[in-house]
């Protein structure tokens, strides 16, 4: 099929074109600045479009561009940006006119598992409301997806759980964090967003999509540390909502504020799958990656490498975001920038550091290069 992956630039945007290419499907990548779209190791096997989303003119030009295409993914989110819900339903209402007057027969979209019950937070209403946005009348069919946490390292909620694990050695344990959840490995992401392009295999409809285990917040902090080797203390306390986590959160991990603000909010609710694809579509080969799994194929693994070089879709890519990968691995980046080549095979010794001296190191060495604007470190 001829598909056209929107936000392709972003975390499973970059390694979705990776699997549908592997698939043998011809691919169209569309970013809001197409020539971010060079720094990916597949630029050269697709055809690049711009579009901004967030204007009605350009998504149609971008479809125009295009040519014919089949079926649309649909990966663009303003999570964590100031009034992004009213910015995401009007970019989804755009590019679905957009594909509905260029005839495209399929919109496959990943949003989140939205909970029945109780006041949703501003991510999971947003998620909800973007699928309505996306089904227009006369418009392309939609399969919607929603996915839990997604284990694989440049994922923002996994980062947040890496740094949560590294940096603490006695971790606050709240109610909210013994919460259900259904966690999903990336290639198991993947796995399901390929699949779902397929009409003949999976009808249009909201479909849940998660791992082989239900665990929560606090054992999945538990499971990083075993995977780790990190003993940490686990200390109940009362009266610390998400809201206030939020906000700490954000102060506290090297993840931009205000979305790493709206994911922790999310945690307010059980998060297990419900009507998911599972029931209606075989398990991937070799069957779903178990936690456990996940994790330990999620930890360092070498220096990044392009993003469809990558021999584990859980590997960190080169494309994925600087502050993603952990204090030691951006420490080693600081230093490789300022080393002589021969003593950089000694860099490694950086991650003997333990995680809370690590990340002091890392957050000191931030903030003088962000009040140095000539510093080259980065």
């Amino acid at each position: 099929m001829r598909i056209l992956v929107t936000g392709a630039t972003g975390y499973v945007g970059s390694r979705l074109v990776t699997e549908l290419l592997s698939q043998g499907h011809d691919v169209v990548a569309s970013s809001r600045n197409v020539d971010r779209l060079a720094d990916f190791g597949w630029n050269g096997d697709v055809t690049a479009v711009a579009m901004d989303a967030h204007d009605p003119a350009s998504a149609h030009a971008a479809f125009a561009e295009a040519g014919p295409v089949d079926v649309v993914y649909y990966l663009v989110h303003g999570i964590g940006q100031p009034d992004f819900r009213d910015a995401d339903n009007a970019a989804a209402t755009n590019v679905a006119e957009a594909a509905k007057e260029a005839g495209v027969g399929r919109i496959v979209y990943l949003g989140g598992f939205v909970p029945e019950e109780g006041d949703l937070s501003e991510h999971l209403t947003s998620r909800a409301e973007v699928a309505a946005a996306l089904s227009i009348q006369g418009g392309p069919e939609v399969v919607w997806l929603g996915a839990a946490m997604i284990i694989g390292a440049g994922s923002t909620s996994f980062e947040m759980l890496r740094y949560v694990g590294d940096r603490f050695v006695v971790i606050p344990s709240t109610e909210w964090m013994n919460n259900p959840m259904d966690p999903i490995s990336i290639t198991d992401v993947l796995y399901y967003l390929a699949i779902a392009a397929d009409a003949d295999r999976v009808p249009a409809g909201a479909y849940d999509i998660s791992g082989p285990e239900t665990t929560t917040y606090r054992d999945l902090l538990a499971a990083y540390g075993r995977a780790t080797r990190k003993w940490r203390a686990s200390v109940p306390i009362r009266g610390v909502d998400t809201g206030l986590a939020s906000m700490l959160t954000a102060a506290v991990l090297p993840v931009p504020g205000g979305l790493a603000a709206d994911l922790v909010a999310s945690l307010d609710h059980p998060m297990t799958a419900s009507d998911g694809l599972r029931d209606l579509v075989s398990d991937p080969p070799g069957g779903l990656v178990g936690i456990d799994d996940a994790i330990m194929r999620s930890l360092p693994n070498g220096k990044p490498q392009p993003v469809n070089a990558l021999t584990d879709q859980h590997h960190l890519a080169d494309t994925d975001p600087g502050w993603a990968g952990g204090d030691t691995l951006r420490l080693r980046r600081l230093a490789s920038s300022v080393t002589p080549p021969m003593a950089r095979p000694f860099l490694g010794l950086i991650n003997a550091v333990p995680g809370p001296v690590a990340a002091a190191l890392r957050t000191g060495i931030d903030t003088l290069i962000n009040l140095t604007p000539k510093a080259h470190l980065g």
